[in-house]
């Protein structure tokens, strides 16, 4: 069967480092082709070169046979290739119509944007996707689920030959996920071809037809998808064997480093639903605390109201090593030893204009200082220390970070809080979008954190990454925590079943 697309040959250097080599791929329509790596193998970078991102690189593309040459990313929607990017791509201060709609607007017959027609489109996308938004509403005022939807909603507006999808459900619930599903055979059905990327391989069992492995910029393996297992697709992502398993061991004490009573948050646009409705919890020194819960159970709105986020709205008591506290701001919180990993590594964890180095040191400037001024020789110290310790992959100090791969981004944010040696350690999806590897490099670093005595709290959405790491389970439901669970206790029907709201009957 002739390839709807073809790329031939491709290699892109970034800086003198090479992010691919030579890569070859045919995708023929009708096809989902899981295209599997860890992070920095290439495949973002991959699936840029093939939308029209990246345009200076060597080889060739072929759409329907015939080469092509994108100067833009237009060109190739104008041609039939969609991407849904890992990194969100909206413009927080426009509504979820003009982010869609944004460089393909509608005019009417005066010339002018049709602002209703595209409107009643979006409304058309958003049911489709069962996203219960208005489409006058701010992309910023989203959760990051929500955006990720609308990115997916901007991806089918056009009726695509080829459409990407690079960690397309990271950051969305269970129930959205059902339903790109349903989209993606869909569009299988329509002859389409779909090139999936993700780190949840059940995910590319159920749905991928092929399989293509990129490690180092290289293709070092492909086919189909019902001819390999999971061990082996693992073995060959890493080049070694990589285990991931349950936590057996506990580092905790019982002297407890936080204590919140009675926490809750008040939701502006409804009253009658706050955020947290009376949270009550401990945390002991050394503890690993797993939160677990769908999407809107309040998680992240917890994590910001420690950090001091939501302080005119918060009521309850907090007590961080034996001392009351009520932080005003996030400065207040992180002066007294509380640090967060936020879920939006792109929004809130890093400055993208700025280098590795420098985002490493934003929290410990004093470190990086002498006599009153920034000191390059202590900047390079901290460098090294954290590139050799978290095995961050740079091609140098003043490498811009925004050019890393999603997970090496990751272990530079977590590198900046680890210097300042907090008591607890929040991590709100702290392997949102990365490959098996670095997940178990994480695990073993939060497994080190918290054996020095610093006490952890991690969200997670995946079930089994609260199973590996965490020594007590908190299940959270509808702003409220509906189950404990120690590490023993906690299996996955439990949790999901704590999960769940029950239905209120009249």
């Amino acid at each position: 069967m002739a390839a709807l697309l073809e790329v031939k040959q491709i290699t892109k250097k970034f800086s003198g480092v090479t992010a691919l080599s030579e890569v070859n791929l045919r995708l023929e329509g009708g096809k989902v082709t899981a295209l599997i790596g860890e992070n920095g193998a290439g495949k973002s970078t991959l699936l840029k070169i093939m939308s029209g991102v990246y345009t200076d690189y060597e080889g060739q593309i072929l759409f329907r046979e015939n080469e092509v040459k994108f100067s833009r990313p237009k060109d190739a929607q104008d041609l039939g290739i969609a991407i849904i990017h890992q990194e969100l791509n909206l413009i927080p201060y426009l509504s979820v119509a003009q982010n869609i709609f944004l460089g393909r607007e509608l005019p009417n017959v005066f010339g002018f944007l049709d602002k209703g027609q595209m409107i009643q489109k979006t409304k058309v996308l958003l049911e489709r996707l069962k996203l219960d938004v208005e489409p006058t509403a701010l992309v910023g005022s989203l959760k990051v689920g929500q955006q990720q939807i609308v990115e997916i909603a901007k991806a089918l507006l056009v009726e695509s030959e080829v459409v990407f999808m690079d960690e397309p459900t990271s950051a969305i619930g269970e129930s959205e996920v059902e339903v790109l599903f349903e989209i993606i055979k869909k569009l299988k059905a329509e002859g389409k071809a779909i090139v999936y990327i993700s780190h949840k391989l059940d995910e590319l069992f159920a749905l991928a037809d092929d399989f293509v492995v990129l490690r180092d910029g290289k293709i070092v393996g492909e086919g189909p998808v019902s001819q390999i297992s999971r061990p082996q697709l693992i073995n060959m992502m890493a080049g070694r064997e990589v285990k991931i398993t349950k936590k057996t061991t506990k580092n905790c004490s019982d002297d407890k480093m936080l204590e919140v009573r009675n926490l809750s948050l008040a939701n502006p646009e409804n009253s009658a639903r706050p955020l947290l409705k009376d949270i009550s919890f401990e945390l002991c020194k050394g503890e690993v605390l797993g939160i677990y819960g769908l999407m809107g159970a309040g998680r992240t709105e917890l994590c910001e109201s420690l950090f001091g986020l939501h302080s005119k709205t918060l009521d309850g008591s907090l007590t961080l090593d034996g001392r009351d506290c009520k932080f005003k701001n996030p400065i207040q919180a992180i002066e007294a030893g509380m640090a967060l990993v936020p879920e939006d590594r792109k929004k809130d964890g890093i400055v993208p204009g700025m280098s590795v180095e420098k985002n490493l040191s934003l929290t410990v400037l004093e470190k990086v200082s002498k006599l009153g001024f920034l000191s390059d020789r202590l900047h390079s110290q901290l460098y090294k220390k954290h590139v050799s310790s978290l095995k961050i992959k740079s091609s140098g100090a003043d490498q811009a970070i925004n050019k890393l791969s999603g997970g090496n981004q990751q272990k530079v944010i977590l590198g900046k809080w680890i210097e300042r040696n907090p008591k607890v350690l929040m991590l709100d999806e702290p392997t949102r979008g990365i490959d098996v590897n670095a997940k178990s490099e994480i695990y073993d670093l939060i497994s080190r954190l918290s054996s020095e005595g610093i006490s952890i709290l991690v969200i997670s959405s995946e079930i089994p990454e609260i199973l590996a790491i965490s020594d007590r389970i908190l299940v959270m439901s509808e702003g409220q925590i509906t189950a404990e669970f120690s590490s023993e206790e906690a299996t996955e029907n439990n949790i999901m079943n704590a999960c769940i709201p029950e239905i209120q009957h009249p």
